[in-house]
């Protein structure tokens, strides 16, 4: 037979309606007879029963999850397993469970979000992106339900509580690392281009360019969405070009392996022949060969501040909506080389 509130009532020699305020955290409870109650609850094995919670207080104790893409997907790319991470450690510390969309398509998911919603399945969301022309977004600011977002919104940044790194100047600070190695023929290679943070790294690339005095040349900025074959792709359009690059800019480590492979395969030799910079600092970044140049973007702090900032939310409906900006920092290692300029004699 389970253990109930009475058992541990009688246990700890308090009133059932103290059990049940010690399990709602009440500050009409002193911290003294918190710790009794709970060390009791733990000595008889006492679980707390969450559906009755959800009746009682309308809370499902749920944060849900919404991705760009299916997780099966996802989880290809480290980024997304520290990012989830981040959340799961702050939902822990406040006895939250997540909730994940499964879906394969934009179409599947936004249908799972609207069911998390209507069915009351979660008390809020957290976002892992920022898209234009998403459909998830607008559809939680009509039913005014409680989500933040990882990643600057492309539209109302100023009603949206978001954690984001400024990845203007992150990119801004790792092209001018590579002009400081003396490259002067730099590509760009980002994600898909309907992502706020795709836009952000592109201009932060080209301020650089700007500040450097380089000329930018459209032919060395690709992008990559889709796995390995479009990473062969785009090395292939970058040889081919009549001045190629020296330098490259990845916007995502797991890309910049994905193109180094295909670099290596075509009988470059790295960094000597071409140094690459990657993006998030995951555990690929290190193991690579040559271990990456990367800018670490804390990408468990940026899942643990939204999940905070959620609950945070949750707890204060009527709070400021904040943003909050995570500091980023190049990692340097050994996929980057100084580049030798020829002086012109006469």
């Amino acid at each position: 037979m389970s253990v109930t509130i009475k058992d541990v009532a009688r246990e700890a020699n308090v009133a059932p309606s103290t059990v049940s305020r010690v399990i709602s955290d009440s500050p009409r409870i002193s911290e003294q007879t918190k710790r009794k109650v709970r060390k009791v609850m733990e000595e008889l094995g006492y679980h707390i029963n969450y559906n009755g919670r959800v009746l009682v207080s309308q809370s499902t104790q749920t944060i849900g999850i919404v991705t760009k893409v299916s997780t099966v997907h996802s989880f290809d790319n480290p980024f997304f397993s520290e990012l989830l991470r981040g959340i799961s450690d702050a939902c822990h510390e406040e006895d939250y469970s997540i909730y994940l969309t499964t879906g394969n398509t934009e179409e599947a998911i936004f249908k799972e979000v609207v069911k998390m919603v209507q069915g009351k399945r979660v008390d809020g969301v957290i976002v892992l992106y920022s898209r234009e022309d998403d459909k998830v977004v607008p559809y939680l600011r009509d039913c005014n339900f409680p989500f933040v977002m990882i990643g600057k919104p492309v539209n109302r940044a100023g009603e949206t509580m978001f954690v984001d790194n400024d990845n203007i100047l992150a990119s801004k600070e790792v092209t001018d690392y590579l002009i400081q190695l003396g490259h002067e023929r730099i590509g760009f290679i980002g994600g898909d281009s309907h992502f706020e943070v795709a836009r952000d790294r592109l201009e932060g690339f080209r301020q650089a360019l700007a500040n450097g005095h380089l000329e930018e040349d459209k032919n060395l900025q690709k992008n990559i969405q889709s796995g390995l074959a479009d990473a062969d792709q785009v090395v292939e359009e970058l040889l081919q070009v009549k001045d190629p690059p020296t330098g490259l800019v990845i916007t995502d480590d797991y890309n910049a392996l994905t193109v180094m492979r295909a670099l290596t395969s075509k009988g470059l030799k790295l960094p000597e022949d071409m140094s690459i910079v990657g993006f998030n600092n995951t555990m690929i970044a290190r193991l690579s060969n040559p271990a990456l140049t990367t800018v670490d973007t804390q990408s468990f702090q940026l899942g643990h501040e939204s999940a905070r900032s959620l609950i945070d939310l949750l707890n204060r409906p009527d709070m400021i909506k904040k943003s909050v900006i995570i500091p980023t920092v190049i990692v340097e290692r050994d996929s980057c080389h100084p580049r030798k300029t020829i002086k012109q004699t006469d």
